[in-house]
């Protein structure tokens, strides 16, 4: 079982800066749209908003890289929802897209579980405030954030803030209004900087992943 990891943050508060660090063979990018990334980089990216694609590259044992990054994931619920609002007229239609759209990026989410045990998989998405000012994941209509509560669904939930100084940092633990969330002793202190590879590198030592093996090779071995 592989696991999986909420990053959220506001536009420009350096989510997809955060790859920066990462070498092209260690992290395969998934990106929902096809904008550029923040930085210079040759890291290999598929552009894609197929919900049932993404699920097979998760699943897929051929897939070299042990991390995977889907990026602006929340816009595969925009693109299912603005292909699909116009044509559904109103009443029972409209409750059955929604439906739709929360049962599929659910079984995403839930897809992570049958990855290979040493991939680490992050799902980078906006952030949404509500009128209490409390802070979690932006989503469209009320099933994902209500019925299901998508950051629940994760151990580790990293809450990204552009600073006055300019710098971003990754917030590793709850102020009470957001989601953040991660293991007790797997960082030192509440805020660090927006460095995925450092905070992969971090995870597997925590969890002792960096001994794990593929299921492609324990399957070799076991031949």
């Amino acid at each position: 079982m592989a696991l999986g990891v909420l990053i959220i943050g506001k536009s420009g508060s350096g989510k997809s800066t955060s790859l920066r660090n990462f070498k092209d063979d260690e992290v395969g990018v998934i990106s929902a749209t096809n904008k550029p990334l923040p930085f210079r980089n040759n890291l290999k990216r598929t552009f894609t908003t197929d919900i049932d694609k993404i699920c097979k590259i998760l699943v897929n044992p051929e897939v070299k890289a042990k991390s995977i990054v889907i990026d602006d994931a929340g816009y595969l619920i925009t693109d299912k929802f603005m292909k699909g609002h116009s044509l559904t007229g109103k009443g029972n239609a409209v409750f059955e897209l929604y439906n739709d759209l929360a049962d599929s990026f659910y079984r995403l989410i839930r897809t992570i579980d049958a990855a290979p045990a040493d991939k680490i998989v992050y799902v980078v998405m906006h952030e949404d405030k509500n009128d209490f000012g409390d802070i979690s994941v932006k989503t469209i209509g009320r099933l994902l954030s209500e019925k299901v509560d998508i950051p629940g669904l994760f151990t580790i939930c990293l809450r990204c803030v552009a600073k006055e100084d300019g710098k971003h940092a990754f917030l590793t633990q709850s102020s009470g209004y957001d989601v953040a969330k991660t293991p007790m002793g797997m960082f030192d202190t509440k805020e660090i900087d927006n460095d995925l590879k450092m905070v992969d590198d971090t995870i597997r030592e925590y969890y002792g992943m960096n001994e794990m093996k593929s299921d492609e090779a324990e399957e070799k071995e076991n031949a």
